[in-house]
C-alpha cells in the first residue's frame, strides 16, 4: 500500500482494553505463584518463577497487582484471556432474565386483556420480567382513572394465574402508564 495504511483487521478486543503483563512486561521483584492446577507455590522471585513457567513451556500471567507481592500464574495466555472474556460476558447477563413487553390500549376488550394476560403469564413462567404499558393519547390522559382500572384488571387477572411481584406501583410516564412485575 503506497498510502501507508494497511488493511490488517482490527484488534481483538483484549487489545484494546488494559493489558495484562505476562513474562517479561511482570514489573516486580516478587510474586505469588499460582501453579496451571491452582496449588500455590509461595512467594519467589521473578527471575525464578519465570524460570519455572519456561521450563513448563506456559506464561507467567499476571492476575492481580492489587496486592504486595502480585500474583501470577502459569499458563496459556490465550486460554487465559478467553476465560476473562467468556467471565465478563456471564458478568453482564442481568439476573431475573430478560425484560419483555406486553402492551394494553385504553379500549381493550376483556377478553384481549385475558389474551395478553396468557401471554405475560409465558415471560413470567420463562423467568423473564415483564413490562406492561398502556398509553394514553389526548383526552385519555384526563380520565387516567379509567386506565388504571383497566391495569389493575389485568394484573388482577395475573395474580389469579400466579403468585407475582411488581417493582413498585402503577407509574405514570409521559405516554401513559407503565409497571414491571415479575414472578414472586
Amino acid at each position: 500500500m503506497l498510502d501507508g495504511s494497511s488493511s490488517s483487521p482490527p484488534p481483538p478486543k483484549h487489545v484494546l482494553n488494559k493489558r495484562i503483563p505476562i513474562n517479561n512486561q511482570i514489573r516486580a521483584a516478587e510474586v505469588r505463584l499460582i501453579d496451571e492446577d491452582g496449588s500455590q507455590l509461595g512467594v519467589l522471585k521473578l527471575s525464578d518463577a519465570l524460570k519455572i513457567s519456561l521450563e513448563r513451556g506456559r506464561d507467567l500471567i499476571q492476575v492481580t497487582e492489587k496486592v504486595v507481592p502480585p500474583v501470577c500464574k502459569i499458563g496459556d495466555y490465550g486460554k487465559y484471556l478467553y476465560q476473562q472474556e467468556k467471565k465478563g460476558r456471564e458478568t453482564k447477563k442481568r439476573p431475573g432474565g430478560d425484560l419483555k413487553e406486553v402492551r394494553l390500549t385504553y379500549t381493550m376488550s376483556p377478553h384481549d386483556i385475558e389474551t395478553r394476560a396468557q401471554r405475560a403469564k409465558q415471560f413470567l413462567d420463562k423467568g423473564d420480567r415483564v413490562r406492561v404499558t398502556l398509553p394514553l393519547r389526548g383526552r385519555q390522559k384526563a380520565l387516567e382513572g379509567y386506565a388504571r382500572g383497566k391495569m389493575k384488571g389485568f394484573l388482577d387477572s395475573l395474580t389469579e394465574q400466579m403468585k407475582i411481584s411488581s417493582e413498585g406501583e402503577i407509574k405514570r410516564e409521559p405516554r401513559g402508564l407503565s409497571i414491571i412485575i415479575n414472578k414472586g
